[in-house]
């Protein structure tokens, strides 16, 4: 759990008493490859730090099945909606590989604004670095080719490209998996 304290004083700026104060909420999840963390319809009252290993954001529609994000080691996964708002979740969110999360559940989360003095502070932060990184993906899809998208989303994680089906890139960069695995080509050649 020290990686978690770690990620929550840098990242939110908070000092290691309140960072440990936060951390004792969260309970280890360990969850199978292909095992669901979420399911689309539900309400996902639950956020959790990814501490080994791929958790998936997706959404299968009648004609294809879209990934919004795959989380890597490090990084955070929840449907924001569901944890702030408790709105049924728009995504599915599954183990890509066998993984060890630390989850809070929501109404832990909404109990720490009495626990941290400066809490909204800190939660404001939490979400506009959330709503920067949904600026940036659109930022570039809108304005980069397929193959500056593969490339930064690469320069981004190298590991997502060793351990995630490439379908799942594909969507995620949105282009067919036939261009992703002609960039992919060009790239290795």
């Amino acid at each position: 759990m020290s990686e978690l304290v770690q990620y929550i004083e840098s990242q939110l700026g908070i000092s290691k008493s309140d960072a440990d104060r936060i951390a004792t909420l969260f309970k280890e999840v360990k969850l199978s490859k292909g095992e669901f963390f979420c399911h689309s319809g539900d309400r996902c009252e639950k956020l959790a730090f990814v501490h080994s290993g791929f958790v998936r954001l997706f959404k299968q529609t009648e004609t294809k099945e879209i990934t919004q994000w795959v989380t890597p080691k490090g990084g955070f996964v929840t449907d924001l909606s569901g944890l702030l708002f408790k709105t049924p979740s728009r995504w599915d969110i599954q183990a890509l590989t066998d993984c060890e999360l630390y989850a809070i559940g929501g109404s832990d989360y909404r109990s720490l604004g009495d626990q941290v003095s400066n809490w909204q502070a800190i939660e404001k932060q939490f979400i506009a670095s959330c709503f920067v990184t949904l600026e940036n993906r659109v930022f570039s899809h809108l304005s980069l080719n397929a193959e500056e998208r593969y490339d930064q989303l690469f320069s981004y994680n190298q590991d997502l490209f060793k351990y995630v089906p490439q379908q799942y890139l594909a969507s995620m960069l949105g282009m067919s998996p036939e261009t992703f695995s002609r960039i992919r080509a060009k790239k290795i050649s």
